[in-house]
């Protein structure tokens, strides 16, 4: 009986540990997760600065600034939904300042009914914001449906590509919105912190795992007997 009962008892133990171990890793990337939310917290709220000389996408993320320039009318629409307006789109700008430069600016939401009703060009303006990068991109995200000039992703480099700035981009606090575009500023509750359900998960699959295994322990005994 001890050869049939030692196995089990070793592959439950192990079983245990190994879910048990996944749960408290979940648990310390809900701490910095936290920290990171605080920190981001912190620094979306900040006055707004001029772009700096060499844009970092770690170091320069979330970073308040002012840019001053004209929309040029030229954009990307990424499929959207905004809760109490229904289907639309983030209107994703070039945005061309004083010295030349042009930039990507996150214009905001447009309600689908309002697509290719709103003037998307603009005089001389002051557009505040955040610097960032969205990583919204993965394997199942489908090319963009350039004949209707929808994209699914706000993926900077290649939209930067597509209207010919540099790919770095704005999400607007503010600017002069056209009739319709509802701003949707950068908001910490936007940053997904999914790791204390995930830790329950694991921690539930130990318990369950530890079960079945008292369970199997039982029935070899019984067997036995």
């Amino acid at each position: 009986m001890l050869a049939r009962i030692f196995p089990s008892l070793v592959f439950g133990i192990v079983g245990v540990a190994v879910l048990a171990s996944l749960g408290f890793w979940q648990l310390s990337r809900l701490d910095e997760k936290l920290a990171q939310i605080a920190a981001i917290e912190a620094r979306i709220g900040d006055s707004p600065a001029a772009l700096p000389e060499r844009p970092d996408a770690q170091a320069d993320r979330y970073r308040p600034v002012a840019v001053s320039g004209r929309y040029t009318g030229e954009v990307v629409h990424v499929l959207s939904a905004l809760e109490g307006f229904g289907p639309g789109s983030r209107v994703i700008a070039a945005f061309e300042m004083a010295d030349g430069t042009r930039i990507l600016v996150d214009r905001g939401f447009l309600p689908e009914a309002a697509r290719g009703t709103v003037d998307l060009a603009s005089d001389l303006i002051t557009v505040t914001g955040n610097l960032d990068w969205p990583q919204d991109t993965d394997g199942y995200t489908p090319e963009p449906d350039l004949a209707r000039g929808l994209w699914f992703s706000r993926e900077v480099e290649p939209i930067a590509a597509h209207l010919g700035t540099q790919p770095l981009m704005v999400v607007a606090r503010a600017d002069a919105p056209a009739a319709g575009l509802i701003a949707t500023p950068l908001d910490s509750a936007d940053l997904r912190n999914d790791h204390l359900e995930y830790a329950i998960t694991w921690f539930l699959l130990a318990a369950a795992w530890a079960g079945m295994t008292v369970f199997l322990l039982w029935r070899i005994r019984q067997n036995r007997a």
